[in-house]
């Protein structure tokens, strides 16, 4: 069948739904896009593979194609984000329970290999489809009711609209611990599209796409003005992505600062910075910045360690807090992080039984590299 535009707002809305109850319920998520991919393929699979990290489920980015030199940057925060790409990641397709194909017209067009290709007929497998192609000769390729295809600039912008609506969410997002769900990279992402295929504005057909257009260079300007403490408004597609390209080397020296600083017990790695390490970062760095790489780094520690990754990091500065961030590694299986919680006593936190993330005040913990030891030593204990 022919694919046509979504009919109602209440359908928009149910499939936006259903896809928001996915993140909740599902946990490895593939994305694939098509062959060749441009920069609303590839934005839009990145955008939505961080919506969701932040849900701490594991995503892959499926790309074989070599990637223009324009759009390495976004693989660059793939790898900033625990997120996997073909490039430098294997995956065991044995995990996938989600597949998202991102700006695809038709089934024939899908960038797979024979794997995942089975993946696609296997109806036990969830297919998410994200597109703005319609009629011609396009063909559905999600299941019903996961197809959040429609008019649009671009497939980002529809991902944009999945992040707008998900953003009022406040009940899940404080359930999952989602302080930035908006956040640097996911707005650069979803921009990335939009400007790609609308040639900086020049494309958009309707007032609808204008008011996503303008949300998101709203977002992004905002954002550059934080990052860069002077206002910007970048005039061309190679402006923008040379400015990407800028933060997101800024991102991998932070990365290297937190790694750098990686500590071992038994079963935890872990990073602690204190108050004069973060007035260090923030000399270079944006928040946006810190936050997301502490969340990779998390995910990295976890791994490495093959049980779990802490990060812990002084945020008094900003609001009187300790960020922790605790994640579970994929073949760690027999213990629930959020044991930590009650362990501890810690009443503002949350998360699932893989990843959880709290916050303490300063003035209760004093030192931060004590409590730290004192907090993985509990954690050995509930392990053994």
């Amino acid at each position: 069948m022919n694919k046509q535009a979504i009919e109602t707002i209440h359908e928009k809305n149910m499939i936006v739904d259903n896809i928001i109850r996915a993140f909740q319920e599902k946990n490895f998520f593939l994305f694939l896009g098509h062959r060749n991919p441009d920069e609303d393929c590839i934005g839009s699979m990145v955008a939505f593979a961080l919506i969701v990290g932040k849900f701490s489920k594991k995503a892959h980015v499926h790309i074989t194609d070599n990637v223009h030199e324009h759009f390495q940057y976004l693989l660059n925060i793939c790898s900033h984000n625990a997120i996997g790409c073909s490039a430098s990641t294997n995956i065991n397709t044995e995990d996938v329970d989600v597949i998202v194909v991102c700006d695809t017209p038709k089934p024939s067009m899908i960038d797979a290999t024979p794997q995942m290709e089975a993946l696609l007929a296997n109806p036990g497998i969830l297919k998410i489809e994200v597109d703005h192609h319609l009629g011609a000769d396009s063909q559905y390729i999600g299941d019903e009711g996961y197809r959040l295809v429609t008019e649009a600039t671009s497939s980002a912008e529809l991902v944009g609209h999945v992040a707008l609506k998900l953003a009022k969410r406040e009940e899940l997002i404080q359930r999952y611990n989602i302080n930035h769900l908006l956040s640097r990279n996911v707005v650069l992402s979803i921009l990335t599209g939009i400007v790609g295929d609308t040639n900086m504005g020049l494309y958009i057909k309707s007032r609808r796409q204008k008011r996503y257009y303008d949300i998101f260079s709203n977002l992004y300007n905002a954002l550059l003005v934080r990052s860069t403490t002077q206002e910007s408004n970048l005039m061309n597609k190679d402006e923008v992505f040379r400015e990407i390209q800028r933060l997101s080397t800024g991102e991998e020296r932070c990365h290297r600062y937190f790694m750098d600083r990686k500590k071992f017990s038994d079963s935890i790695a872990y990073v602690v910075l204190d108050g004069a390490d973060m007035e260090r970062l923030a000399t270079e760095f944006d928040n946006d910045t810190i936050v997301s790489v502490s969340r990779s780094i998390a995910d990295h520690l976890a791994e490495e360690s093959g049980r779990l990754g802490l990060v812990a990091y002084d945020d008094s500065s900003q609001s009187g807090l300790v960020q922790f961030r605790l994640r579970r590694g994929q073949g760690f299986k027999t213990f629930d992080v959020r044991t930590v919680l009650e362990l501890f006593s810690i009443t503002d936190g949350g998360g699932h039984e893989g990843a959880i993330g709290f916050r303490i005040p300063l003035s209760r913990i004093g030192d931060i590299n004590d409590f730290v030891a004192k907090l993985v030593n509990g954690i050995e204990a509930a392990i053994r």
